[in-house]
């Protein structure tokens, strides 16, 4: 392998790289030759992680959570993820923008709307009635607790791992280095490599279904706009023409790219919800966001520890719902983002204390997900009428996003735009921005897929990020295809059977961060001076 990797002119491990491509190429082929046994493989899997492992999902995730913030809190905080002296790359604002941009960005565009009605229509909590106003309190809840603190303790851990042997002790820029407490040198052998093998393709398939739902999202804003049929063959359109403006921006890399179509977006993404504040309900807005902080704060230790455990106590039944189409689905799609986030975050990360990597991964974007939400929730569930009275008055009005939602859950934020002022502007911009947000995920993965092959920070040949780009789209297009008019649904179930192994990855991560700490706080030295490590900072 390592003679064919210098004839393609690459510089990358040729195991991992090889391995990673191989498999990625093998399951598109089963793919096209045999859809539905691979998609019967994926529900069965699906059924049996959610029957018998949800409760390891929510239970583990909230550990996660509180290791993160007993790491920032505790006296290990000031510890400097870098090398003594260093100080951080990139602006605060720079920062942020890259690290929301690259993570989900694309998940607040397509749930903005979708999941506040969603769970408006259909509250998942016993004895709430559908459109009251019980029912909305606990949508805004529920919305902001699976894409608030604990989505991002998912990103965070690992990255915080990452940035702490990676950056720290100049460990070689994979997800094997991690272990380093725990395998020693063992992270260069077979282990290690299986590690970063999986890791490549749990990036691969967790970014292919986002990119699924993405061009899902597109799809249906140019039907919105043109009444165009949003078919498997427009989708797969999208998502070519999508792919192809990742790899340009692959191709200018980290700063040129990455960085500027971020600052772009999160830009217009900020506009687009204050065009949202001022033209909609702007008092009723302002007194939902206040309200919505309580509610969140209130609800959150319940929803939390929620494990729906009396929602089906037969068990020849394996149907478990609801938590297991929504939060382990969120759990399951978000921990396979987590290897590209983790190291992407880590790249820009450079420099930063533990204390303010948590604070800043942690509290910032959360912040503007419940601002995102108490617009684009509230506003939307007003549309639709909150409590018996309102809907009353609104006559046919009333329901009318619900609807769209129960239609089609990509043509969620397009039906919202139809309620207010410049409807076809307002189409067109969000098709962008969610087009943009698409770009910015597979461009940053690509990089950081890239970066797991080579173990190196700086990335390798233009031709290894194209081939990743290349591929990231091919799988989502393939999904689409084999998702066909199940959607939503049968992605779920590939998701959730690929996240399985990375999240018990991460859950390794707390006992190498421990062992990490506990050395350091025994030597007292910079890592520069501890000799047993010299051979793996020179590699």
């Amino acid at each position: 392998m390592e003679s064919l990797a210098r004839r393609l002119g690459l510089k990358t491990d040729p195991t991992i790289f090889f391995i990673s491509a191989g498999l990625t190429v093998a399951f598109v082929l089963l793919l096209i030759i045999a859809p539905e046994p691979i998609g019967a493989a994926f529900a069965a899997g699906r059924s049996w992680v959610v029957t018998n492992l949800g409760w390891f999902f929510i239970f583990g995730v909230n550990l996660w959570l509180g290791f993160l913030i007993w790491a920032a809190m505790s006296r290990h905080g000031h510890i400097r993820l870098g090398p003594k002296g260093s100080t951080p790359e990139y602006s605060n604002l720079s920062w942020f923008t890259m690290l929301f941009a690259g993570g989900i960005g694309t998940v607040l565009m397509f749930w903005g709307v979708a999941e506040p009605i969603s769970h408006f229509q259909t509250p998942p909590q016993p004895g709430v009635e559908p459109f009251t106003e019980d029912a909305a309190r606990d949508a805004i809840s529920i919305a902001i607790y699976h894409l608030g603190l604990h989505t991002w303790a998912i990103f965070t851990l690992p990255g915080l791992a990452f940035a702490y042997f990676i950056n720290r002790y100049e460990l070689p820029v994979r997800v094997s280095s991690v272990f380093y407490p725990l395998l020693r040198e063992r992270i260069h052998g077979p282990i290690g490599k299986a590690i970063d093998i999986a890791s490549v393709l749990g990036t691969v398939f967790g970014v292919a279904v986002s990119l699924g739902l993405g061009s899902s999202q597109i799809a249906a804003g140019l039907s919105a706009l043109f009444d165009w049929e949003p078919s498997t063959f427009l989708k797969i359109s999208i998502l070519a023409v999508l792919t192809a403006v990742a790899v340009a921006s692959i191709v200018a890399g980290l700063d040129s790219g990455v960085k500027l179509l971020s600052n772009i977006n999160i830009g217009m993404a900020v506009l687009l919800m204050i065009f949202v504040l001022i033209t909609g309900s702007t008092l009723f807005l302002l007194r939902g966001m206040v309200e919505t902080v309580g509610l969140y704060l209130s609800n959150l230790p319940r929803l939390a520890f929620w494990n729906d455990m009396l929602a089906n106590r037969n068990p020849s039944n394996d149907d478990w719902g609801w938590q297991g189409n929504w939060t382990v689905f969120y759990w399951a799609w978000t921990v396979t983002w987590s290897p590209f986030i983790g190291l992407f975050v880590a790249r820009i990360s450079r420099g930063r204390t533990i204390r303010e990597f948590v604070s800043g991964v942690l509290l910032a974007p959360t912040i503007f997900t419940l601002i995102w939400f108490s617009i684009f929730g509230w506003q939307a569930m007003a549309f639709d009428g909150i409590g018996a009275e309102a809907r009353a008055a609104m006559g046919d009005a009333a329901g009318e996003i619900s609807r769209a939602v129960a239609d089609s859950v990509p043509l969620a934020m397009f039906a919202f735009f139809e309620q207010l002022p410049f409807t076809t502007l307002i189409q067109g911009v969000a098709v962008v921005i969610v087009a943009i947000f698409f770009a910015t995920s597979s461009d940053s993965a690509s990089l950081v897929v890239d970066m797991l092959c080579t173990g190196h920070a700086e990335s390798g040949p233009v031709r290894q990020r194209v081939f990743w780009g290349v591929a990231e789209g091919l799988v989502a297009a393939m999904l689409i295809v084999l998702t066909g008019e199940a959607g939503l649904t049968a992605l779920q179930q590939v998701i959730t059977v690929v996240g399985l192994p990375i999240f018990l990855l991460v859950c390794m991560m707390i006992p190498a961060l421990v062992l990490g700490f506990r050395q350091e706080e025994i030597d007292h030295i910079s890592i520069s001076e501890r000799p047993e490590l010299d051979e793996f900072a020179k590699d």
